[in-house]
């Protein structure tokens, strides 16, 4: 994780649901719970018809503004491959971007747990105990989809050490 004093942007992106607020949900919490400033704003558009959907998460010392300024996100989750065009802009010249392909999606038990399985890539470059976002996945999510939103963190996670 970086100096705590600076701010942190991530944009989650995708479709309608995709599960893009859940998972925005989540890194909000795992944030939270490690004692940080959060900040989280949602751009529904026409998510109801399956349009796009967009949550930037900002963590730091002290934040501001829910809002990532254009050209600041350190991160971009998208859900959907498609996203990344539409959202680039928001992505800073050391961003990262981790999106679908990054994820071995024929070993997810459920294919609605992609989100969380992509939760699992970005949660290599945050430094966040795993601990805590397991926790968080748990709390944000009926018991019932635990285990197999645990195995698509899991599955996210070996992905992202490749």
């Amino acid at each position: 994780m970086k100096d705590r004093s600076a701010v942190t942007n991530i944009v989650v992106a995708g479709l309608g649901g995709q599960g893009v607020l859940k998972a925005s949900d989540i890194l909000a919490e795992v944030a939270f719970v490690s004692g940080l400033d959060v900040k989280k704003s949602e751009i529904h558009g026409m998510s109801q018809r399956g349009g796009s959907v967009s949550s930037d998460v900002r963590y730091g010392a002290v934040v501001f503004s829910p809002m990532v300024p254009e050209g600041e996100a350190d991160f971009l989750l998208v859900t959907q491959e498609d996203q990344v065009a539409v959202n680039i802009h928001l992505l800073a010249g050391h961003g990262v971007v981790i999106q679908p392909s990054q994820v071995e999606q024929g070993e997810l038990r459920n294919k609605k747990s992609l989100n969380v399985a992509l939760l699992g890539v970005l949660s290599h470059h945050l430094g966040f105990p795993e601990e805590a976002w397991k926790a968080a996945i748990q709390r944000q999510l009926p018991e019932p989809l635990h285990e197999a939103n645990l195995e698509a963190f899991a599955l996210g996670r070996r992905a992202g050490n490749q």
